[in-house]
Formats: C-alpha cells, structure tokens, sequence
C-alpha cells in the first residue's frame, strides 16, 4: 500500500541552504533549498513495493561510488516534476520522476548523478561556497559604502557614484560566483555517474535520455535563460559534455532487464493510480494497454474508486501470473480490508510477509494491522508481536505506533498504549501531544523500566 505523509523532521535541519537537485537547469539551488527548508516538512511515500525497487536500482552504484559503509537511504516524495535531490545521507526522489522513466536505467541514471554529489561531498563544500559568497557581498558592498563615503567627504560626485555602484553590483557577483562553482559540481556528478555505471556495467543512455526530456521541456516554454544565472548547466550543455564517454562504454547499448522492465512498469502503474486516477494510467500506457504494469494499475486505481470487489476481479489474474509476488498480495490485503473481510486481509497481509525477500517492516504493519481489527484476543497477541517487529525495522514509522497504541489500547494494557501513541506522537513532530501521552504512560510504567524510560526520553526531548 502507497502512503504518503509529512516528513516529522523539519527541512531546516534536514538540507540547510545546501540542497543539491537534479533540474532543468531553471532552479537557482541556493533559493530552491531555503524555500523548501522553510515548507518545514516534505510529503514523504512510503510503500515497500517502490522502496525495494528504488533500494534496488541504487546499492551497486552506492557501492560502485566506495559509499556503502555509510548507509545512503533512498526517500520517495510526492512530487509530480521529475527531479531529485540529495542531503547528508539521502537520495530523495521524487514521484513524478519515477512515474515519467519509462525505463529503469533513466532513474538509475538519476541515482548515479546524485550520488556523485555524495561522493564529492558536494554539500559541504557548497555550504562553505554559500559562506564565501556571503562573505564576498558583504566585503563588497563594505567597499562601495566606503567609496560613497570618501567621495562626499572629498566632493568627488564621481567616486560617489562608483561606489554606490560597486554596492550594488556585490550581490550579483557573489551570486554569478556561487553559480558558476554550483555549475562545476553539477559536472563533476555527471562524469561520476558515467564512471559509476561503467562499473556497474550498465549504460549511460538514460541520462542523455533525461537531459533530452529536461532540453524538450526547456524548448516547449520558449524560456531563454542566462547561462550565467542558473545552478546548472543547461541540457544541451551537459548532453554534449557527456555523449562521447557515454558512447564510450561498451555497455552504452545495454538494455534493462525484462524483470527490471516489468519491476518498474509495475511501480509506475502503482504511482499512476495513487496519483491520478484511473486517467493517468491509461496516459501512462497509452502506448501498451495491455502492459502488466497498466492492469496493476487499473486494478488499484478501481480499488481507490471505492469498488473494492471489482478490484479484485482485476488483481486475481495478476497473481495467478505471478504467485509469489508479495506486493499483489499486500494489495490483495487492502482490497479485502476495504470490504471488511480483516481476517482475509490478515492471511493476504500474511502471505505477501512470508514471500517477502526484504521482510519489510510495513508489510508487516499492516499484518499486524489487520490482526488487531480483527479483535480476537489470540490475533491481538500476534498483532503486538507484529507491529512491534515492524517497528523495530522502521523506528520511525508513525503509523506501525498508532496501531500498536490501539491493539495495547484493546488489550486493556492503558500505559503501553500511551507509550505507543506518544511515540506516534513524536516521530510525528508534535513533541507537546507525545509528551502528554509519555506523561501519562509513566503513571502506569515501573519506575525505572525501559519502557519508563523511554517515556521519560519523549518527556525531555523539548528541553534537549
């Protein structure tokens, strides 16, 4: 199941000014980052079926790029451009890029990219080019302020209006300089990427195939921008800097795998039907209806359409093709929990757990999830032991807290069940709520247990 929630962590600590994007070329970085820094939180998806995909397009070119000891997480956001961005330790990627790929090896491009900024340590030295620049404004319109000064002091009109020129002008050449670096680094990660999917033995045609798309959309706007005022080089730019060691490779020709393909029409089916409806998956394999990622998406895009039995009609066929696939299981479990049938669901939630390669800690949420609903106090059991686990895999997971609040909450046990709704609670970014509920979980904890403890870590958090 595709969800989608606001990040708890504010961007402000997140990405600073120092966000690094995969654009057009339209966006200068600086403004871009501070005016998502100050959006406070980003629409983050949660689905195990993309998260597995996405994880597995990225871990050999993470590790192609010597980064796998530093845990380099991939964050999907519901966003309708096709962009991507990277902070510290995470490569986010938007929806809208997921959905437009039409191949795997455009988004892998994508990811090669990104991590080049990581491997450079692209942010860092962006943060100190941010300072530099400030730095040289700051001096430069010192200068022009001093200019202005000694040309009235000296009734010299001209020196004054040099000065207040050279004020003026200080923010524009701090500007242009921090530019033209952020250009540089944008080339640098896409030569890194070049040598990472080389190494990876796979080919650098989606990302001429993405800059193609960006130079296609930069051309249908009819914009004509300042080469010297964007972030990034411009499509064309970077196409040509990069076709001969693209060609290069003696994988430029390689093709994705037919079982990558259909991974990634599926998950595209997936976002279409999350995203737009039934409409937008007809668009998005308007040119093969009949494509496995097309049906999936059809029957989920009728389930969200509240007919949840004629979902079920489209699914079944799905999995008769492919029966140990544990994501149109999961989706079987949603269909029969929409019908209340939480006891089917349950087995569905089930099955899809036991064929999971990743045990994914979602899938196992929502087994636990449908557990509970069904009320049963030997299903409860199971259900806590269960949203626990997934828990454990996801520590910051509101949702795996709120329902195991309820099943505590069922269970008669009232001091767990607001342990777990103030951690819900706190990894939902509302520390005032959690600290409520930890307030009134102590009352019901052994002092000094771990559980009061914990609680009490949720009651400091704010003074910390």
């Amino acid at each position: 199941m595709m969800t989608i929630r606001r990040s708890c962590r504010s961007l402000a600590s997140m990405m600073r000014p120092t966000l690094i994007a995969l654009t057009a070329g339209a966006l200068v970085v600086a403004q871009g980052a501070v005016a998502l820094a100050q959006s406070q939180s980003l629409p983050i998806v949660r689905d195990a079926e993309i998260e597995a995909l996405v994880t597995d397009y990225a871990t050999p070119i993470i590790n192609a790029a010597g980064l796998g000891k530093r845990a380099i997480k991939v964050v999907l956001v519901n966003n309708s451009s096709f962009n991507a961005f990277v902070d510290g330790r995470r490569i986010f990627i938007n929806t809208g890029a997921l959905l437009q790929a039409e191949t795997p090896n455009e988004i892998i491009g994508v990811i090669a990219h990104e991590t080049g900024h990581l491997a450079g340590g692209h942010q860092f030295k962006l943060r100190e080019q941010l300072a530099n620049a400030k730095t040289m404004a700051v001096v430069a319109g010192l200068l022009g302020v001093g200019a202005i000064v000694g040309g009235a002091a000296a009734g010299a009109s001209g020196l004054s209006k040099a000065g207040a020129g050279i004020a003026m002008g200080a923010p524009e050449v701090a500007m242009r300089s921090l530019l033209n670096y952020q250009r540089t680094e944008e080339m640098a990660a896409d030569r890194s990427a070049i040598t990472y999917l080389a190494a990876t033995q796979q080919s650098a045609k989606g990302m001429l195939t993405t800059f193609e798309r960006f130079s296609n959309a930069l051309s249908l706007t009819g914009t004509r921008m300042d080469p010297y005022r964007i972030s990034h080089p411009l499509p064309r730019e970077r196409i040509a800097n990069l076709e001969t060691l693209a060609r290069a490779s003696p994988y430029f020709d390689k093709k994705d795998s037919p079982a990558l393909q259909q991974r990634h029409d599926l998950m595209r089916g997936k976002i279409a039907a999350y995203t737009g409806g039934g409409a937008s998956v007809l668009q998005t394999f308007r040119k093969d209806p009949q494509n496995i990622g097309a049906r999936y998406g059809d029957a989920i895009a009728t389930y969200l359409n509240g007919s949840a039995q004629s979902a079920l009609t489209k699914l079944d066929p799905l999995i008769k093709e492919q029966p140990k696939n544990p994501y149109f299981y999961e989706m079987r479990g949603e269909m029969l929990l929409k019908q209340n049938k939480v006891q089917d669901a349950a087995n569905a939630f089930e099955k899809a757990s036991s064929l999971d390669p990743r045990k994914s800690g979602l899938i196992r949420m929502n087994y636990g999830r449908a557990l509970m609903l069904t009320g049963t106090p030997a299903n409860l059991k199971i259900a806590v032991d269960e949203l626990k686990t997934s828990i454990g895999r996801d520590r910051e997971s509101p949702a795996g807290y709120a329902y195991l609040a309820q099943a505590y909450g069922q269970m008669g046990d009232m001091a767990l069940s607001d342990l777990a709704s103030a951690n819900e609670k706190f990894y939902s970014g509302k520390i005032q709520d959690a600290q409520i509920f930890a307030t009134r979980a102590q009352r019901g904890l052994k002092s000094g247990s771990p559980e009061w403890i914990q609680a009490q870590d949720i009651i400091s958090a704010k003074r910390k």
